[in-house]
């Protein structure tokens, strides 16, 4: 990372309450509580669990042996919720095996409870005292990609497409490039910032006699002429001195540029290049081009810092922070001038007020910048065309406009979810969805004409949600063929949440069958798999959902059969519910699994709004989250307007 010489330093939120270590937590007064892992729990685990999870044979990188007192296994209680969520679920033991009692599930269960830590206080976020207990926390931070792109279009009211030529970002936390830790900036970012800066400025301030820049796709002279006029509001004239012109356009660009008040020094300070260029003969507009090029590549405007109180300790953020906050959570772009006008009033710390902003910015045209950036990362679609494309002898339809329809499909979907205040519930059974011409025809969806996306109500369930969507299904699919492992993983993953370690070591791939195309071995050979002690316990979980996906061949198109050989797509879970086809899976996720559903879009919608990774302090705000949800329906606006109110999204520590 990298700052100027006056305001740009890293800065670290630590969040949520104080960590009551494990180890030390008290059971709970009732008698049947006062369980003993070495004496009551231990041999439980060693009659089902040591033959695959010991020390010499660590099936999932787990080991269970290791943990031979109290202590040792008092401090892994995450290891041994998930391990009892799996046992709840029938996924473990694996089939074949004698079942965990329900005897013996309940007193797993209870000595579990005995060892939780207490609650921690909503209304804390950790400081130096618990660092060493805490992960994540909230750092200063570049613009991303999209962030910038996004940004450079609402300050100059124009959509250049800039910085394309950025290099694309990584991702922390809970899979976000929200997260400041991995927003590292090299040369060659600084360089691009300079390229995309002179691209911008160049259309809309050309040098006189030069050559008229390429405009991006869909965008004509005449948007041009429109953004050039709101951004010279002054020009020189016979009472108004080229100075005085740029300092009337430069204090409501730096303003909204950086976010933020602006000092007068500032001010002067971004006029020296234009004294300059003046004073050596430049026109005003090749003076003030060299100014605002100084502004976009500045660390006020390419960097999201939050200023340090006078004082060490916890503080609520002041409102042009806030502000920031809330724009590039719900929109991934800067305030609008209505945000930064209650920001500087200090109008929007009023509860009120906030909540009425959050309600107004949701519905704001802006807010398609949380599917475009949030939706396309959580479901794993930014690959989708570019390193993920299905084979162009097999799939010769699929083109950049077809990926691209398939994840404008994705996103409109997404954002009709949340702009609605729709149950999100809808993200994996939706009755609605959106195609153009190409689309249509590949959905079999008759009478859709042009390039445009439009709104179609399905009446067939196997398609609705993003489970039956080309893009989902391209990217959990090979170039050659369908894979049930990648979809029924992806289901596990990306929408349950739920963590599949990798296969194990020298496990040979399916070979394709000859020509490239699957058969009915396919399904025969994945239950091969199936049967292998080391690979049973994962492919138990994933390959029955991926079967019930196998009538969408690899860009997502319908299929009753595939080289001439009928579709299976029935399936049984491990927790004993059996299906046939999409539909019915979907119905059983919603059923059985909507709890885990509903705990990881929280998960992940609340680590992308903070921008660092997750610990056990945020269960309280997630839980709170849930809750609400669950009371209200699943609706988006209480998931939103709980995170951005949380104590953590609204203060931070500094150490000073």
């Amino acid at each position: 990372m990298w700052s100027d010489s006056r305001t740009i330093r890293m800065l670290a939120i630590l969040a949520v309450g104080w960590l009551t270590t494990t180890a030390s937590a008290q059971p709970a007064a009732n008698p049947t509580l006062s369980l003993s892992y070495a004496r009551d729990i231990r041999p439980i685990v060693q009659r089902h669990c040591f033959a695959c999870h010991k020390a010499d044979k660590q099936r999932g990188g787990i080991d269970f042996e290791q943990f031979d007192t109290d202590a040792k296994a008092n401090a892994a209680i995450q290891l041994w919720q998930s391990a009892l969520e799996r046992v709840a679920a029938n996924e473990m033991p694996p089939e074949g095996n004698p079942p965990v009692s329900p005897a013996d599930r309940e007193k797993i269960t209870q000595w579990l409870k005995s060892i939780e830590p207490k609650k921690p206080d909503c209304n804390q976020i950790a400081t130096d005292d618990t660092r060493n207990f805490y992960r994540g926390f909230v750092m200063s931070r570049r613009l991303t990609k999209t962030e910038y792109r996004n940004t450079v279009r609402d300050l100059f009211g124009i959509d250049l497409k800039a910085g394309e030529s950025i290099p694309a970002d990584g991702a922390g936390g809970v899979g976000f490039d929200t997260n400041g830790s991995s927003l590292f900036t090299s040369t060659i970012q600084l360089e691009k910032y300079l390229e995309s800066a002179d691209q911008v400025l160049n259309v809309l301030l050309p040098t006189a006699n030069g050559e008229s820049p390429k405009l991006p796709q869909g965008t004509t002279p005449e948007h041009v002429t429109a953004a050039r006029n709101r951004l010279l509001i002054a020009t020189p004239t016979a009472g108004k001195p080229p100075r005085e012109a740029a300092i009337a356009i430069l204090r409501p660009f730096l303003r909204r540029a950086f976010r933020r008040a602006i000092e007068p020094s500032e001010i002067e300070r971004h006029l020296q290049p234009f004294d300059r260029a003046i004073a050596r003969g430049d026109s005003f507009e090749a003076a003030l081009k060299l100014t605002l090029k100084g502004v976009l590549i500045s660390p006020h405007f390419l960097f999201l810092a939050e200023p340090e109180p006078e004082k060490a300790g916890v503080y609520r953020l002041g409102g042009f922070p806030l502000a920031s906050r809330m724009s590039y959570f719900l929109w991934a772009s800067m305030p609008d001038d209505e945000l930064l006008a209650l920001a500087e009033s200090g109008k929007l710390l009023d509860e009120g007020v906030l909540r009425q902003q959050i309600r107004r910015m949701r519905h704001h045209p802006n807010a398609i910048g949380f599917a475009e950036s949030f939706a396309v990362q959580w479901l794993g679609l930014a690959s989708l065309g570019g390193s993920v494309r299905p084979d162009a002898k097999l799939f010769p339809e699929f083109d950049a406009k077809l990926a691209e329809s398939m994840r404008q499909e994705t996103i409109l979907f997404v954002d009709a979810i949340f702009r609605e205040d729709r149950s999100l519930t809808d993200l994996i059974d939706g009755n609605f969805t959106f195609v153009n011409e190409r689309l249509a025809k590949l959905y079999g969806i008759p009478n859709i004409t042009g390039e445009a996306m439009q709104r179609v109500t399905l009446t067939d369930r196997r398609r609705g949600g993003v489970l039956g969507q080309a893009s989902v299904l391209t990217v959990t699919s090979f170039p050659i063929r369908t894979s049930p492992v990648l979809r029924g993983r992806w289901v596990l993953e990306e929408l349950l949440g739920s963590h599949v370690p990798p296969p194990p070591p020298n496990v040979p791939e399916l070979k394709p069958n000859e020509g490239g195309m699957t058969a009915k071995s396919l399904r025969e050979r994945l239950e091969l798999h199936r049967k292998q002690a080391d690979c049973a316990s994962c492919h138990n979980r994933m390959d029955p959902i991926g079967f019930g996906f196998e009538n969408f061949d690899p860009i997502g198109r319908w299929r009753e059969q595939d080289a001439n050989v009928a579709i299976d797509s029935s399936g049984k879970l491990p927790s004993g519910e059996s299906f046939r086809g999409p539909a019915e899976l979907k119905r059983i996720l919603l059923e059985r699994r909507r709890g885990e559903f509903t705990r990881n879009l929280v998960r992940k919608c609340y680590g992308y709004a903070m921008g660092r990774e997750l610990d056990p302090f945020d269960d309280c705000v997630i839980n709170a989250c849930i809750e609400a949800m669950e009371k209200g329906q699943h609706k988006p606006s209480q998931l939103i307007e709980m995170i951005i109110l949380s104590y953590p999204f609204q203060h931070r520590f500094s150490k000073r």
